[in-house]
């Protein structure tokens, strides 16, 4: 059964947490739930970090679930057995919520949360390295499956995964445990096509976010050596409707509903909320997802 859902990102940054800082948490889960009507919201620093009935009890009294949430690998420099480790507080939250999937990306290396990095300087593997950090990943993705939870894995900007040939290259290196969180947005900024790499990997998206992007942006942050943060605040992602985006959703929606798709659709698309009004944008992305989704039958 499709759901859909949000990410606070909208209203308050995770990775430059004085975006939004002013905005108070009942705003953020009463738009989000009561106003506009998402079924789920994923995580967010505001949220309980620590007691996964404490996030449950909050979320519900907004008519919401837990959808899931970001968990940061450092595959490239730990083991898989420290990594099982360290995930076990937030595969505890996950279960305790009934969430599917782990949302997974590698940042040891990552530059995406530094406004001193330009975006452009993001860390490269070679196909050696690829290789081994795909089978320290699958080896990951197998545990978590045994424990009910499938991996997802966030093809991100600034990070070793970004554009579509690390996205080709990454699923080669990994087995049938690891799957794709398939983001439209970062797809797109990355230099990929996204119904080309929809199209192609379909069979292996477990998670979708439903983020668009304004070209003039995302071309100006790569012309101009700016950082990811930087791309962001100049308003790099925008949702699903709204004029400027370069997305088209149709295509991608009628892709899922012909393999069968059957998870989340979630508008994760930060912006700088002083400029771009959340209750709005996130109102006119659902809107929007679910006027496709009804054409294309995915709903």
């Amino acid at each position: 059964m499709i759901r859909f859902g949000t990410n606070p990102i909208a209203w308050a940054n995770d990775d430059d947490q004085s975006i939004g800082k002013d905005i108070p948490t009942q705003r953020i889960l009463q738009e989000a739930g009561r106003l506009i009507g998402f079924d789920g919201i994923e995580n967010g620093h505001r949220w309980p970090q620590d007691d996964p009935e404490a996030l449950r009890a909050l979320l519900a009294d907004y008519g919401m679930v837990f959808v899931s949430g970001w968990y940061s690998t450092e595959l490239l420099t730990r083991s898989v057995e420290d990594e099982i480790a360290a995930v076990q507080g937030h595969l505890a939250k996950l279960k305790h919520n009934d969430c599917k999937v782990c949302i997974v990306c590698e940042c040891s290396n990552t530059v995406h949360g530094r406004p001193d990095v330009p975006v452009n300087d993001r860390p490269r593997l070679s196909a050696e390295e690829m290789a081994a950090f795909g089978a320290k990943m699958e080896a990951f993705a197998a545990y978590l499956a045994g424990e009910g939870i499938t991996l997802a894995y966030h093809h991100h900007m600034g990070t070793v995964v970004e554009s579509p040939e690390d996205i080709d290259a990454f699923l080669a290196a990994t087995g049938p445990a690891t799957q794709l969180l398939f983001d439209a947005g970062h797809c797109t900024f990355g230099g990929g096509d996204p119904e080309a790499v929809l199209r192609k990997h379909v069979n292996r998206v477990a998670h979708f976010h439903a983020k668009n992007i304004r070209p003039d942006v995302t071309a100006k942050v790569r012309a101009e050596n700016l950082s990811f943060l930087h791309g962001v605040l100049a308003g790099a992602f925008t949702v699903p409707g709204d004029q400027d985006g370069a997305v088209d959703f149709a295509p991608l929606l009628q892709m899922l509903k012909d393999a069968g798709y059957g998870g989340w659709i979630v508008i994760e698309a930060e912006q700088d909320p002083e400029l771009r009004n959340p209750l709005l944008y996130q109102t006119l992305g659902l809107h929007t997802l679910k006027r496709i989704s009804r054409e294309v039958g995915l709903i």
